[in-house]
């Protein structure tokens, strides 16, 4: 059996697929059975779009509780305490300015289990953390992205 792969995240990260997993346990998947008992009783199952919505919706709920179980048994909490202050890695927030122009951008690096781009974290897989880590401030670092090259500079590590 190949190893599982590792998610990486910090501990309020972790805490909140935790939560999202009993909510799908103890509430969700409850709703869903009483969705589906429901439906069942509007009588023929063949032509009963209500029990086929509430089936596809288990399965999903189900396909997604396997998911975050699987996710939080191979977590990996990111030990800030561990790392180089100065250096960009995983947990870490990175402040640095587009070169030529100056347009100043912070992300902070998590696993792909938090990503969430629109407040500003990056998974530590995306081409921008990818060509990040590892670096310091005061380095020039050129990022591979969809819309082609970007040159940066890095500013500031917290």
């Amino acid at each position: 059996m190949a190893a599982e792969k590792k998610h990486y995240m910090t501990v309020e990260g972790k805490k909140k697929l935790e939560n999202e997993l009993e909510y799908l346990k103890t509430e969700k998947r409850k709703e869903v059975v009483e969705r589906i008992k429901v439906a069942r009783s509007f009588g023929d199952l063949s032509e009963n779009s209500e029990y086929d919505a509430a089936k596809d919706e288990q399965a999903f709920i189900e396909a997604r509780i396997q998911q975050l179980e699987k996710m939080v048994r191979n977590a990996e909490i990111i030990q800030e305490q561990d790392q180089d202050p100065n250096v960009v890695s995983i947990g870490k927030s990175v402040k640095f300015i587009e070169l030529p122009d100056g347009e100043e951008e912070a992300y902070q690096i998590v696993g792909s289990a938090e990503a969430d781009p629109f407040e500003g974290k990056i998974s530590n897989d995306s081409p921008m953390a990818r060509s990040l880590l590892g670096r310091t401030i005061g380095d020039e670092v050129t990022v591979q992205t969809p819309g082609g090259e970007m040159n940066v500079r890095i500013v500031e590590v917290l």
